[in-house]
């Protein structure tokens, strides 16, 4: 069988994903799922919504996921996330870094509680998982999968240190791809206006958001996960790269 070939043929393969029931990741959870994986997923505190997802899509497919709870800025319970979906799958093929805190750190606010919350989980968490994970993903030769955003490359006024963490994610994808090459490849997926905040956010400013791009329209989270999916399965010669998915907003200065 082709590299490509096996890259392709989900049937079976084992998908990690923190913070994958709600949002984005439970619409990643959803779409890898569909094409076969079975799910590994993480969650910290929404145990209900955890549940009806597993429940949801064991229904599909009996005995295709499980739940992990876990605080990913204890890093050494990181070690016990890959073990967990080891010891229940016998494998791990690709991790999914997409936990992640957002709010505004205003110059002349920002705490240092807030720096070490935002680049324990935008940052900090994904490299120790990537290490804890890189000798199954080599023994599979799996993949990683890390969601970026497009303000890791335009900052986003008010948000310093989130904008800085997620840089680092950026840039952590293109060191881990050299890191964790031939057997494992490393890449990013950076949305951009795919769901709002969960804090309050005014239509005028959304309006101004969805113009800034060229498609002149929201996008949806299924975008991502479509994304995730193509670099997960059908991308066996691409590595250390970050794919804007932002309707082109990008190209605006």
């Amino acid at each position: 069988m082709s590299e490509q070939d096996s890259n392709q043929n989900t049937h079976n393969k084992v998908a990690l994903i923190t913070g994958g029931v709600r949002r984005i990741g439970a619409e990643i959870a959803t779409m890898l799922h569909n094409n076969g994986f079975r799910l590994a997923l993480h969650y910290r505190n929404s145990r209900d919504e955890a549940k009806a997802l597993q429940d949801k899509l064991n229904a599909i497919r009996a005995d295709s996921v499980i739940l992990i709870q876990a605080d990913l800025h204890i890093t050494k319970g990181l070690n016990e996330l890959v073990h967990s979906t080891v010891k229940r799958f016998g494998q791990l093929d690709v991790v999914v870094n997409n936990a992640s805190s957002f709010y505004p750190t205003p110059m002349g606010e920002a705490t240092e509680e807030q720096w070490d919350d935002l680049f324990g989980s935008n940052l900090k968490a994904p490299f120790f998982l990537a290490q804890a994970a890189a000798s199954a993903l080599k023994q599979s030769c799996g993949c990683i999968v890390n969601i970026v955003d497009i303000h890791s490359d335009r900052p986003l006024k008010e948000h310093p240190i989130y904008c800085m963490a997620k840089a680092g994610l950026a840039m952590m994808t293109k060191s881990l791809a050299k890191e964790l090459g031939p057997e494992v490849r490393v890449n990013g997926v950076a949305p951009g206006a795919i769901l709002w905040p969960e804090n309050d956010m005014d239509e005028l400013t959304q309006q101004r958001i969805v113009s800034r791009n060229f498609l002149k329209r929201q996008g949806h989270p299924s975008d991502i996960a479509r994304t995730v999916l193509f670099l997960t399965t059908q991308s066996p010669y691409i590595t250390g790269q970050v794919i804007a998915v932002d309707g082109g907003r990008s190209l605006n200065s």
